[in-house]
C-alpha cells in the first residue's frame, strides 16, 4: 500500500456493522395512547442515560408489596411488542423511600428512581436490561436522568397523567 493513500475500507466494514446491528433495533411502547404520549420522550431519554432497553413508568400500591408492578407506560428498545411484566424487585432499593426522588443503581440489571405518591400509589421510574458491564451514573449522566424523572413526575402529578381513569391504571 502507498503511504499517500487512506485505506477507508476498514471504516466501512465498521459502518456497515453498526447499519445492520442498528436496522435490527426495536421501538415498541405499550400504554403511550393520547395524552401518555407525551411520557415515550422522556422514557426514551432514560432509557439512553442508563443504558438499558427497557424503561417504564410503574406503580404499586401504597403499603402493599406486590410480586409485579402496574406498568403506566413501558418503552422496550429489545422487543416488540413491549414486555410489561415488571417484577417487584425491580424498584427493592427505593421501595420504602420516603421522599423523592430516590434513586436505586441496582446491581447492574436495573435502575429504579421512586418518583412520589399519590391517589394511593407509589410511582417508579425503572430502567431494566441494562448493557453488559453497566456501572453506576457519574454526575452529569445523574443529573440528566434525575431531571428526565422530574419531566416524568411533573406529567404524572401536575398533569394528572397517572390518574385512575380506566381499570388498568
Amino acid at each position: 500500500m502507498d503511504n499517500r493513500i487512506i485505506d477507508l475500507t476498514e471504516y466501512l466494514r465498521r459502518r456497515e456493522e453498526r447499519e445492520d446491528s442498528s436496522s435490527r433495533s426495536t421501538f415498541a411502547v405499550w400504554g403511550g395512547e393520547g395524552e401518555r404520549s407525551r411520557f415515550a420522550l422522556p422514557l426514551w431519554r432514560a432509557a439512553y442515560l442508563v443504558r438499558g432497553s427497557r424503561a417504564a413508568l410503574a406503580w404499586e400500591p401504597v403499603g402493599v408489596v406486590e410480586e409485579h408492578l402496574h406498568p403506566l407506560i413501558v418503552l422496550d428498545l429489545a422487543r416488540e411488542p413491549a414486555r410489561t411484566l415488571m417484577p417487584g424487585q425491580v424498584v427493592e432499593g427505593v421501595r420504602n423511600a420516603q421522599e423523592a426522588p430516590a434513586v436505586d443503581e441496582g446491581d447492574g440489571t436495573r435502575f429504579a428512581i421512586f418518583l412520589g405518591e399519590r391517589t394511593e400509589r407509589r410511582w417508579y421510574l425503572v430502567v431494566t436490561d441494562l448493557e453488559e458491564g453497566w456501572r453506576p451514573l457519574d454526575g452529569s449522566a445523574r443529573e440528566d436522568v434525575l431531571f428526565v424523572a422530574g419531566e416524568c413526575a411533573g406529567l404524572l402529578f401536575d398533569r394528572d397523567l397517572g390518574l385512575p381513569d380506566d381499570p388498568d391504571v
